[in-house]
């Protein structure tokens, strides 16, 4: 069911599909929702409902340039879904609003897992060659004029690959479909609207991230995502981190399948909440 959400100063773009217990996919910032295709199947044959969406200014999800919520934008999601609950799953930037979410709104979310994920005040320690990759990004971004191409391409050894890895490392057509995503994010003209920060940052409150929290994170990523989920390892009530050896930052298009059966084996004992 594809359907799109009135939001205040703005229009969102959602997907939902399956019966069952619900579960709400947030994508990664180099991303939309077609990030998650190759973990639909899997979710929905093991009986959850599976609903995901373009934040605003990404996929074809629209913004008036506004001050926004993306916790609140989740919320709307859920109301126009008419769930009362949800399981979030979010990638990068997605799982920074997820934790948030469950924060600002714990009544709301069953449990969370982040994918790769940020985390609202953290900062972890980059390597001395990360810092380099950091500032060469940084140049490409802000020139006076963008090359698409070249920050599309940037995002892929990034955030894809992974950095310092080959390129044939991971498969071409998922070079190829971030690419197609990534690259009409930078185009010239986009109204991006302003996201509101939860504050104080989910770092200052993890006491109240009550809710069972799953942290993977890939050492073919950049560090900050491995101490992201050592931290909340260590100071959310009810959380566990996982790390896989062998992934980079986008763990569902690498590694759909085993990502889908750690997420199932972690909702297991949470079944039913719909």
């Amino acid at each position: 069911m594809e359907r799109f959400i009135d939001v205040p100063g703005g229009r969102l773009f959602a997907v939902g599909e399956g019966d069952g217990p619900p579960i709400v996919l947030a994508h990664a910032a180099i991303a939309d929702l077609r990030a998650w295709d190759a973990m639909i199947p899997g979710l929905v044959g093991a009986g959850f409902r599976v609903v995901r969406y373009d934040y605003r200014a990404f996929g074809r999800s629209t913004t008036d340039d506004v001050d926004f919520s993306n916790r609140a934008d989740l919320v709307a999601v859920l109301d126009a879904f008419g769930i009362e609950r949800a399981a979030l799953v979010g990638n990068s930037r997605g799982g920074q609003i997820a934790f948030d979410t469950a924060i600002e709104f714990p009544e709301r979310v069953v449990a969370v897992v982040g994918v790769g994920a940020g985390l609202g005040g953290f900062d972890g320690e980059p390597t001395p060659e990360e810092l380099a990759v950091f500032k060469a990004a940084e140049q490409t971004m802000s020139a006076a004029e963008p090359d698409l191409d070249a920050i599309a391409d940037l995002a892929v050894r990034i955030w894809v690959d992974g950095p310092g890895q080959p390129p044939d490392r991971v498969d071409w057509a998922i070079r190829e479909s971030v690419r197609a995503m990534c690259r009409p994010l930078g185009e010239p003209g986009r109204v991006r609207g302003r996201p509101i920060p939860l504050q104080p940052p989910a770092n200052d409150r993890l006491s109240e991230l009550r809710c069972p929290v799953l942290a993977v994170a890939g050492t073919l990523d950049v560090s900050d995502v491995v101490q992201t989920a050592q931290r909340l390892e260590a100071a959310a009530p009810n959380a566990r981190a996982v790390v896989w050896p062998d992934v980079a930052h986008m763990i569902g298009m690498e590694a759909p399948d085993r990502l889908n059966a750690l997420i199932l084996d972690f909702l297991a004992p949470l079944r039913p909440w719909d």
